[in-house]
């Protein structure tokens, strides 16, 4: 495997593939907005330049021109590990799995960064279920550590062990475990998210009063609300929804607090606000 594919020229596909060059790996990111890849292959290179000056990069060390920009999945073709890392929305993933099962080399491993979508219904959606797993990178993918590795009911234990071994060569730490609705982290993050979301509309507190306690009292290093903007709201809402849909839960039916500030555009960090202000951040 010489070349590793990324689908998705988002924050969390841009951190991975800049993780995936990073470790020496030719990788190919695939988005068919060309505005979108434009942005990226910017906030690439500042990130490497900064990883340079942290001396996390060795000087000279031509991380970017490891990275190659492509519109079609065609670009594929030579790919022998895939990761997804397009919207949290059903049909979008599954549209995207048939292509990757059609273009990809028939040994390929077809990775989703999914959040909460079950890999099984993913698999479904291809003729290797085999060779389908989940890896849900944390955000930002280059300083996060540890990597939740979803093995789907039909997921090779060979396929599992390519994965491991590729997040090993990044560095990395993959914890497997089993196919589920947002798996461990997002089916108790998320509704911790989506009760500190409530809180705040209720009037009992305000969010950072409701994040410096967890943070103060719990020693989290950062409170559910902060959380939910590094995430982003709109992936926070997409994923509540996912979840709402798949587990039949009504707690995880997104807050109406939720709902309205990404409706208004404050969506976290990334926006500049959320539901906390970030006035250095755009």
């Amino acid at each position: 495997m010489s070349t590793v594919a990324v689908l998705g020229a988002g924050t969390m596909g841009t951190g991975i593939a800049q993780c995936l060059a990073q470790a020496g790996w030719d990788v190919v990111v695939v988005d068919p907005d060309a505005g979108a890849r434009e942005r990226a292959g910017a906030h690439l290179a500042d990130q490497v330049r900064l990883a340079t000056l942290l001396r996390r990069v060795a000087p000279g060390d031509d991380v970017v021109g490891r990275v190659r920009w492509a519109a079609d999945a065609a670009a594929l073709g030579a790919a022998g590990f895939v990761i997804e890392c397009v919207p949290e929305r059903v049909p979008l993933k599954e549209g995207v799995f048939r292509v990757l099962d059609r273009t990809c080399p028939p040994d390929a491993v077809l990775a989703s960064a999914t959040s909460a979508i079950p890999i099984a219904r993913l698999a479904a959606c291809t003729a290797r279920p085999e060779l389908v797993l989940g890896l849900h990178f944390m955000n930002p993918a280059p300083l996060k550590d540890t990597v939740e590795v979803v093995r789907g009911d039909l997921t090779g234990a060979d396929t599992v062990d390519r994965a491991l071994a590729l997040l090993e060569g990044m560095g990395k730490r993959g914890v497997v475990v089993a196919d589920g609705a947002g798996f461990v982290i997002n089916r108790v993050l998320q509704l911790a998210i989506n009760e500190a979301a409530g809180v705040v509309l209720a009037g009992t507190a305000d969010a950072a009063a409701v994040d410096e306690l967890f943070e103060s009292c719990l020693g989290h290093p950062m409170g559910p609300l902060r959380t939910a903007d590094l995430i982003g709201l709109d992936n926070v809402v997409d994923t509540l929804r996912v979840l709402a849909e798949h587990t039949g839960d009504a707690r995880f039916t997104p807050s109406d607090l939720l709902v309205e500030l990404v409706e208004s555009g404050r969506l976290g960090r990334k926006s500049g606000h959320g539901f906390h202000e970030y006035r250095n951040t755009r």
